[in-house]
C-alpha cells in the first residue's frame, strides 16, 4: 500500500511539471525528499511513508526522468539530422537543376539572363526571344486601362514566350510607389501611413494582400520592402521608409521579408547602402559623405535584418558613398564587397534603374553595363538592353569580360527563378 500511494505521489508531481526543463522537475523532487510534510499538505505524499521507501523511490524517479530527458534529447537530435538531410538533398536538387539548365545555355542566352527590363513599347514577345531577357518590370502605363484578369493573360503569354522562366516584376511598396494600385478598387498605403494607423500587424496583413494580389496577375517579384533609413521629413526617401529607427525598421524588413517567402513572391530590399536623407538620383548625381562606420552603426541594421530573413535580392542605388569610393555604388566593386563579404549576402544583386540620372550623368549605358558586372552585381535593371546586350558580348570576345564571371550571375539569378517555383510551373 505504501509503494501505491508514494507511485501515486510521485506520479502526481511529475505530471504537474511536464512543461519544465529537466532540472527545474530534478528540485522538485529535491524538495519531495528533503520536505516531505510540505508535499504531504498538498495532498501529494502521506506522513506515514517510511524514509527508505521515499528515498527508493526517489532514485527510481530521478533515474527515470534522466532517461526520459536523454530519449527526448534523442529525438530531437534525430529530428534535427532528418530536417538536415531533407535541406542537404533539396539543395542537390537545385543544384542540379540550376547546373543542367546552365550548361543547355548559349553565350548569348546567359548574357541576356543579366538584364531585367521594363517592358518595351513595342516588340515585347520578339525581344524577349531575341535577347533572351531574365524578365519584365511593370510600370504603371503597362497596367493603364487594364484589368486583373486582362494582366494574368499578359504576364502568361510574356511567360510562354521564353525559353527559361521569368522574373515578372512591379514596383510595390505602397503609397508613393505602387503600380498595381490603378486597376484596383482600394490602392496599397504606403508602410508608414499602415504602421502609424495598425503597427506591425497592418503592415503584414497588407503584405499577405499584396502577395496575393501580385500572383493572381503573374507577378512573382514585388521591389519590396524599403529598408532605408531618413530622419529628415523633407529628404527624398522619407515617404517610402516606415519613418521609424534603425531598430523598428530592421524588425519591419524581416517580418515583411518572411511573409513574402510563405506567399513564393520575391523580396528586394532597397536601396543599399541606404539614401539617408540624401536627394534623389533619379535626376542628380547624389554625393553621400557619410562614413563606413556611420552606416554600419545604422543604415546596415535593416539591410542585415532582412539578409538574415532570407532576402532574395537587394536593389543597389546609385549614390556616391564618397568615403568609400569615387564612383555610384551600382558599379562600385568596395560596396558589392561589403554586401558580399561583410554582411554576407548570397542572394541577387541588382542595379536601381541605369537609366537614372544618377548613373546616366556619370557614364554611358554601354559601358554602365559592363561596370555593373565586373563590379560583382547580377542583375542589370533599364531599358537599353538592345545595345548593352551585344556590348557585353564583344567585351567577352575581346577578354575584358569572362564567361565565367557571368556564370556566377546567372547561377544566383537561377537560383532566385527556382526558389520562386518558376520552373516547377514551366515544366
Amino acid at each position: 500500500m505504501e509503494c501505491k500511494h508514494v507511485t501515486q505521489g510521485f506520479s502526481s508531481v511529475l505530471d504537474r511539471t511536464k512543461s519544465l526543463s529537466f532540472f527545474n522537475r530534478f528540485g522538485i523532487l529535491v524538495s519531495v525528499y528533503l520536505c516531505p510534510d510540505k508535499w504531504y499538505d498538498e495532498g501529494v505524499m502521506r506522513r506515514s511513508i517510511k524514509p527508505i521507501v521515499v528515498y527508493f523511490f526517489f532514485l527510481l524517479v530521478i533515474g527515470g526522468l534522466i532517461f526520459s530527458d536523454h530519449q527526448h534529447r534523442r529525438q530531437e537530435e534525430a529530428q534535427v539530422d532528418k530536417v538536415d538531410r531533407t535541406s542537404q538533398a533539396s539543395d542537390v536538387e537545385k543544384n542540379k537543376v540550376i547546373e543542367d539548365r546552365l550548361a543547355k545555355m548559349t553565350l548569348e542566352e546567359k548574357v541576356g539572363q543579366l538584364f531585367w527590363a521594363r517592358v518595351p513599347d513595342n516588340h515585347q514577345i520578339e525581344d524577349l526571344q531575341s535577347y533572351h531577357l531574365s524578365g519584365y518590370i511593370l510600370f504603371g502605363r503597362d497596367f493603364e486601362g487594364q484589368t486583373i484578369e486582362n494582366m494574368k493573360a499578359l504576364t502568361n503569354r510574356y511567360q510562354a514566350a521564353s525559353k527559361t522562366p521569368l522574373l515578372i516584376g512591379s514596383d510595390e511598396e505602397g503609397g508613393t510607389v505602387t503600380r498595381i494600385s490603378s486597376i484596383l478598387d482600394t490602392p496599397f498605403q504606403s508602410p508608414m501611413t499602415l504602421y502609424q494607423e495598425g503597427g506591425m500587424e497592418a503592415i503584414l496583413s497588407d503584405t499577405r494582400k499584396k502577395a496575393e494580389v501580385l500572383k493572381s496577375v503573374g507577378i512573382n517579384a514585388g521591389l519590396f520592402p524599403v529598408a532605408d533609413l531618413a530622419g529628415d521629413s523633407s529628404a527624398f526617401i522619407y515617404d517610402r521608409t516606415i519613418g521609424q529607427d534603425a531598430q523598428t525598421t530592421a524588425s519591419y524588413v524581416k517580418q515583411v521579408v518572411e511573409e513574402l517567402q510563405k506567399n513564393k513572391v520575391g523580396s528586394t530590399l532597397k536601396h543599399f547602402p541606404g539614401y539617408g536623407d540624401n536627394g534623389d538620383s533619379h535626376t542628380d548625381i547624389i554625393q553621400d559623405n557619410r562614413s563606413l562606420d556611420d552606416l554600419r552603426q545604422a543604415d546596415f541594421l535593416p539591410f542585415q535584418a532582412g539578409i538574415d530573413a532570407g532576402a532574395d535580392s537587394i536593389l543597389v542605388s546609385h549614390n556616391i558613398l564618397t568615403k568609400i569610393d569615387t564612383v555610384p555604388s551600382s558599379i562600385s566593386p568596395k560596396i558589392n564587397e561589403i554586401l558580399r563579404k561583410e554582411l554576407n549576402f548570397k542572394g541577387v544583386i541588382m542595379t536601381d534603374d541605369l537609366d537614372m540620372a544618377g548613373l546616366a550623368d556619370f557614364v554611358s549605358q554601354d559601358e554602365a553595363a559592363l561596370q555593373v558586372i565586373l563590379a560583382g552585381n547580377d542583375l542589370i535593371l533599364g531599358s537599353s538592353y538592345q545595345t548593352q546586350i551585344p556590348y557585353l558580348l564583344k567585351k567577352v570576345s575581346s577578354g575584358d569580360l569572362t564567361e565565367e564571371r557571368i556564370d556566377e550571375s546567372v547561377r544566383r539569378i537561377l537560383a532566385w527563378k527556382y526558389d520562386l517555383g518558376l520552373f516547377e510551373t514551366s515544366q
